[in-house]
């Protein structure tokens, strides 16, 4: 992996006073660029062709003053950004890139790691950790941090109540072809089908997530960790629209029955719903965030920089209302709606997104020439 000291080193050579924030032209990059604006901030969408208007056109910075994309470099593909003439521009321009999702479905991962000489907001080394087949993986964390996640069965065999079956896609890996289980025979019935369709391969299915399905309200509190303060905000709570799951719920039970002789449900995420809670959790939000942060700082320090979001259920299956984590995601989560929850009105006094609140954390960070601490 490029070393911490060969990323600092590089950040020094910048001029701070003319930074960059820098995104992938997806997930997340408006939200993103809007806040750097706000503070100050020059801004650069990388984008791939055939998807680069939002960024080049709808959204372009205007002598107005409108839009948030003051630049945009648009490539063939997004993992050109590894080639050497695209990291000189992106370090000509003091870019410091703010690493979302679409930056891992994108890449391998070990090219960001050992070949992207651009500072990253945050840990560039954690994002694997969300992969469940890796070392220290976000099941370990969770597991060291003490905050439940639901139980894994290792072997189909031993399926003796409902699961949910985590197989990647044949297609779009980064995709789960999820399916729902309670018997062994149930488990070889439906990814029978899902092989004979070529949905999904033997080898993802061999190496798939089998977990206990914990019946809750869903839900994802989602933190900031400043290092300037060493303290865990909660920037904001919300739920995930799913397709073509969602689709099929509105339908009445009879028709649900119906649809499901034609297709099969997926899970696949299509955008948030700004969702409140109770005050009365509050509490357990924070505790759970900052066992996770105390975890992370323990197992791979630095640990957490900046946005991760815990996403699960509020279950009460064992007499108290208790979290049951199902993913972590240790970079910006896909969420900006998160702004219309009022956790960060409570601490700031307005609702701040996502972009504006990471933007006030590097403005920080550059008055008092601690860059370095933020960017790996």
């Amino acid at each position: 992996m490029i070393s911490i000291s060969e990323i600092q080193q590089i950040v020094d050579q910048y001029d701070s006073n003319d930074l960059t924030i820098g995104v992938l032209g997806g997930h997340s990059g408006l939200d993103v660029c809007r806040g750097a604006k706000k503070h100050g901030f020059r801004t650069l969408a990388v984008c791939q062709k055939g998807r680069e208007k939002t960024y080049t056109k709808y959204y372009k910075t205007r002598a107005d003053g409108r839009g948030c994309i003051d630049d945009a470099i648009v490539l063939d593909h997004f993992a050109d950004i590894i080639k050497p003439e695209i990291q000189d521009e992106l370090r000509k321009r003091n870019t410091i890139f703010i690493h979302n999702r679409y930056f891992w479905v994108y890449f391998d991962f070990k090219a960001i790691e050992n070949q992207f000489r651009v500072p990253i907001y945050g840990t560039r080394g954690m994002v694997k950790l969300e992969e469940r087949d890796v070392p220290k993986n976000q099941y370990y964390l969770l597991k060291k941090a003490g905050i439940r996640y639901p139980k894994i069965i290792k072997d189909p065999e031993d399926i003796s109540e409902l699961v949910i079956v985590k197989v990647n896609e044949a297609i779009r890996g980064y995709e789960r072809a999820f399916f729902y289980a309670s018997t062994y025979k149930d488990y070889q019935k439906k990814s029978q089908e899902l092989l004979s369709k070529k949905l999904i391969t033997k080898e993802a299915l061999e190496s798939a997530v089998i977990e206990e399905y914990v019946v809750g309200a869903q839900i994802n509190f989602n933190y900031f960790y400043s290092v300037m303060e060493d303290a865990l905000e909660l920037m904001g709570t919300d739920t995930r629209r799913q397709t073509n799951l969602d689709g099929l719920l509105r339908l009445p039970a009879n028709e649900q029955l119906e649809v499901l002789k034609y297709l099969k449900p997926k899970m696949i995420e299509t955008g948030h719903i700004a969702a409140t809670t109770k005050e009365s959790i509050i509490e357990k939000i924070f505790n759970l965030g900052e066992q996770f942060v105390a975890t992370t700082k323990k197992e791979v320090p630095p640990g957490i920089i900046g946005p991760f979001a815990l996403q699960g259920a509020i279950a009460a299956d064992r007499g108290k209302e208790e979290m049951v984590v199902f993913d972590v995601s240790m970079r910006i989560p896909g969420s900006p709606l998160t702004r219309f929850t009022p956790h960060t009105g409570y601490l700031y006094g307005d609702s701040i997104s996502y972009g504006e609140r990471i933007a006030m954390e590097i403005k920080q960070e550059k008055t008092q020439q601690r860059l370095q601490e933020i960017v790996i």
